[in-house]
């Protein structure tokens, strides 16, 4: 009596039947009614469920997905935080880098989720938002760059639920503000001096990777994770060219323990990834300097290959699929020279004695170093900001030198990279003068 008046409950609603469910071999099988092609009945089947109950929830599951037209949640009334991870997988992982998804998932789970994650999707108002920003602003301390880090995943989420999939009219974190800070942020550059830069490189001419990439940083205006995803095939020292056409990415391996790479347990695994825009792929020259010190280095590295034998750690290259795109990307995959390996070698410039690749990793221990030893407040990056300031103070064009570090445009090279230098100051004090002065002598 139980098992019909189920039966006839999954059938029917209202007089008029949605899912069916029936019995298949030892097991039951939903059905429902689909959309025809060509004329013909379209039914949506699925069998090997256990139990009436079972068929009929998961048929239901899948027949509310199918008058959604695919979303397996109804637009009005889902939850802002199930949206978001909807976000995340149908936009984020697809379109954005590794980094900046991962960035994003950190906000979306600290931050806005604990706050507005319990909204509905169409609940969710301009004011919410403006009092959210505004209570993160007041209790958290945030720098302006991280709330505005948080301010653009609020937008752009927001933006894709109006402009391209259509579950809300209107885009609430639109004319979302930030506070004002009354005190300017300090600009995070720091413009090394030729003192400086010789106080670095000395206090690493024993550890070679690190001397010789801030050295290639300095004299090329490379980013940090162009730096160290060159191999030797990317630099033509006879012609004294440099082709960037990828960059070095580190991913955390899940379900892993901490430990040396080496050991097969570790967090960390290299990958090579796309280069940051279009305009990121370029050749450039090199000089004679730069050129000499990197031939010294390859010969060493040829000696260490000699001096280790065996125990000299190689690299290769492994296409695998991107868990997120489904599209091939490489892993860099590490071998003892003992060991065969049927795949193609890599030969990347910044390694250790040993063979050994840490990648941007070379730059932890060295840069607390350089902070707490020598005195300097820097990052890698301000060899590039460094590069492109000491270019333009020295008068080269500025369309070479936008070209030179892979910016799309000019803009871009003067609001981020260039700095004023004292150099500069004092050059636009002695024009006014040398201006005056002619005025003077007119009269």
């Amino acid at each position: 009596m139980c098992n019909s008046f189920l039966f006839t409950k999954f059938n029917y609603l209202g007089g008029k039947a949605m899912v069916n469910v029936r019995k298949r071999g030892k097991g039951y099988q939903y059905y429902f009614e689909i959309a025809s092609v060509e004329g013909k009945r379209k039914q949506k089947v699925k069998s090997g469920f256990k139990t009436k109950s079972e068929a009929y929830n998961e048929g239901m599951k899948a027949y509310n997905e199918y008058t959604e037209t695919g979303h397996s949640f109804t637009p009005s009334t889902i939850s802002y935080s199930d949206y978001l991870d909807y976000w995340v997988k149908e936009h984020c992982e697809i379109n954005l880098k590794y980094h900046t998804i991962e960035a994003y998932k950190s906000i979306i789970k600290n931050h806005i989720k604990p706050k507005l994650g319990f909204y509905r999707l169409s609940q969710v108002t301009t004011s919410t938002l403006q009092e959210f920003i505004n209570n993160v602003y007041v209790e958290k301390g945030f720098s302006k760059n991280f709330l505005k880090n948080i301010l653009k995943v609020l937008k752009t989420s927001f933006s894709y639920a109006t402009d391209v999939v259509g579950f809300i009219k209107e885009n609430p974190a639109l004319k979302v503000r930030l506070p004002k800070y009354d005190i300017p942020e300090e600009d995070p550059a720091h413009i090394f001096s030729s003192e400086e830069i010789d106080m670095i490189l000395n206090r690493f001419q024993n550890n070679h990777a690190m001397y010789y990439a801030c050295l290639t940083a300095y004299f090329t205006g490379l980013r940090v994770s162009e730096v160290f995803g060159l191999t030797w095939e990317d630099i033509d020292l006879e012609n004294k060219t440099l082709t960037v056409n990828k960059n070095i990415l580190k991913k955390n391996q899940k379900s892993a323990t901490h430990g040396r790479h080496i050991s097969g347990k570790a967090t960390t695994v290299w990958y090579f990834g796309t280069c940051k825009t279009p305009s990121s792929y370029r050749t450039i020259e090199i000089g004679d300097t730069l050129v000499k010190a990197l031939k010294e280095y390859k010969d060493e590295q040829e000696k260490d290959k000699q001096e280790y034998g065996d125990l000299y750690m190689k690299h290769y290259a492994k296409e695998v699929l991107n868990p997120y795109t489904k599209k091939p990307e490489i892993k860099i995959i590490n071998a003892y020279t003992e060991l065969e390996v049927a795949l193609q070698e890599v030969n990347l410039v910044f390694v250790k004695h040993n063979g050994v690749f840490e990648g941007t990793d070379t730059c932890k221990y060295p840069f607390k170093v350089i902070h707490y030893e020598l005195g300097i407040n820097c990052r890698f990056h301000d060899f590039r900001d460094t590069h492109a300031t000491r270019l333009i103070e020295a008068g080269a064009d500025i369309k070479a030198v936008s070209k030179r570090l892979g910016h799309s445009n000019i803009n871009t090279t003067y609001e981020i990279y260039v700095r004023v230098t004292s150099k500069m100051k004092n050059d636009v004090v002695q024009k006014f003068e040398n201006y005056a002065n002619i005025l003077e002598n007119c009269y």
